[in-house]
C-alpha cells in the first residue's frame, strides 16, 4: 500500500496507472481535484479495489493523519502541486499554500506517522517528492546540464515554490531523519497532460486548424521526458533510492519550443494529413508575446540515477512524441471533457497573438 497526493493529475494519474499495472499492490490517492484534477484520468480503475480515491487537501492535516492511520502506507508519494508558470505568474498566492505549505503539512503528518512506526515498518517506510528541473533556474546554450548539486536559482513563482519544498523535504531528513528522497525531473509529456501545455495544445490546436502559438522566438530550450519513463523512475528511485538523496530525472532530449512544434507538425501530417487551405500544419505556427521571466533553458544531467540505480529512459523523443500524438487524436472525449470555457478563456489570455 502506498499514498499518493496529486494522482488525478497528470503525472500523478500515469503514476497510479503505472503501479497498478506493474506492482499490482493497493494505492490511496488523495486529491483536491483543482482544474489540474481530472477523475477521469483514472476511469479504468473505477472497478478496481486497488484504487482508494480520496478527495481532500494536503493540507487538512487531520484528513493525512486518518489515511496514514488507516491504510498503514509503505511509501508517500507526493506529486499534489500547483505546476504551471503562467499560472503563478498571475496568481502566485495558490502556489504557495499548496506547494510550501502543503508540503510542510504533509511532511509534519508524515513525521508523525513515521515516527510511531516500529521494526520492518519503519525501516521501509520512504517520502518521496517529485519536483522539478525549474528550481535550478537558466542555462546559457553552452552550460553544462543540471546536476543534482546544481544551486538554486528559482526564476518564478512556481519554481520558487517548487524550491521551497525542496528545501522543506531536505531538512526533515537532516533534522528529524525522515527517509525522504526527492526527484528532480525534466519537462514531462504524454497522455492526459492538460491542453495548457506546450505539447498537447499544439497538438488540438493542429487538428482543429488554428494557429500554433510559440512564445517569444521559439528558441527557449526544455530536455522532454515520456511520462511513462518517469513513473518508471520513480517506482525505480522508491525501490533502490538512498533517503537524504535527490535524484534527476531527464530524458536525454534537448529541443527548442520550436523544434517540438515542428516535429508535431511533421508527425500529423502523416498520421492526418490536413485539409484545404492548409496543406502543411507547420503553416499554422505563429510567434506571440514571451511570457515575463521566460527560462531560456534547462538541461538535465541523469548521470547519477543511471550510475546509482541502473535507470535510462526508454523512449526517444521522436517515439514518444509519436504516442503521444496518437493517445490525442484517438481521444477525442476526454480532450472534449477537459475543454471548458473556463480552459478557453485561459487559452485566449496568455496565448494572443500580438
Amino acid at each position: 500500500m502506498i499514498l499518493v497526493t496529486g494522482g488525478a493529475g497528470f503525472i500523478g494519474a500515469n503514476f497510479i496507472l503505472d503501479w497498478i499495472a506493474t506492482e499490482g499492490s493497493p494505492v490511496v490517492n488523495l486529491d483536491k481535484l483543482t482544474y489540474a484534477g481530472n477523475p477521469g484520468n483514472l476511469a479504468s480503475l473505477k472497478d478496481d479495489a486497488r484504487h482508494i480515491f480520496v478527495q481532500g487537501d494536503i493540507n487538512d492535516r487531520a484528513l493525512v493523519a486518518d489515511l496514514l492511520r488507516k491504510h498503514r502506507p509503505e511509501a508517500v508519494v507526493h506529486f499534489a502541486a500547483e505546476s504551471h508558470v503562467d499560472r503563478s505568474i498571475h496568481g502566485p498566492a495558490e502556489f504557495v499554500r499548496t506547494n510550501v505549505v502543503g508540503t510542510f503539512s504533509l511532511l509534519e503528518e508524515a513525521r508523525a506517522y513515521w515516527s510511531a512506526l516500529t521494526g520492518p515498518e519503519k525501516d521501509r517506510f520512504r517520502f518521496l517528492h517529485v519536483s522539478t528541473d525549474e528550481v535550478y533556474g537558466s542555462l546559457g546554450q553552452d552550460d553544462p546540464a543540471f546536476t543534482e548539486t546544481t544551486a538554486y536559482a528559482p526564476n518564478s513563482p512556481y519554481a520558487a515554490s517548487k524550491a521551497a519544498s525542496d528545501h522543506l523535504v531536505r531538512a526533515y531528513h537532516h533534522t528529524y531523519g525522515l527517509p525522504a528522497i526527492t526527484t528532480n525531473c525534466s519537462n514531462n509529456y504524454g497522455p492526459l497532460q492538460l491542453p495548457e501545455k506546450l505539447i498537447p495544445l499544439m497538438i488540438l490546436n493542429a487538428a482543429q486548424g488554428k494557429p500554433l502559438p510559440v512564445y517569444g522566438d521559439g528558441l527557449n530550450v526544455r530536455d522532454w521526458l515520456y511520462v511513462g519513463d518517469h513513473c518508471a523512475a520513480i517506482r525505480l528511485v522508491l525501490r533502490k533510492g538512498r533517503p537524504g538523496e535527490t535524484y534527476n530525472i531527464g530524458g536525454n532530449s534537448e529541443k527548442t519550443n520550436l523544434e517540438v512544434v515542428k516535429t508535431i507538425c511533421a508527425v500529423l501530417d502523416e498520421l492526418r494529413p490536413p485539409s484545404p487551405p492548409i496543406t502543411r500544419y507547420a503553416s499554422l505556427i505563429s510567434f506571440v508575446k514571451d511570457r515575463p521571466g521566460h527560462d531560456r533553458r534547462y538541461a538535465i544531467d541523469a548521470t547519477k540515477i543511471a550510475t546509482e540505480l541502473g535507470w535510462k529512459p526508454a523512449e526517444k523523443f521522436e517515439t514518444g512524441l509519436r504516442k503521444t500524438v496518437q493517445w490525442y487524436l484517438e481521444h477525442a472525449d476526454w480532450v472534449a471533457s477537459v475543454q471548458s470555457g473556463d480552459y478557453r478563456k485561459w487559452i485566449e489570455t496568455h496565448y494572443a497573438a500580438e
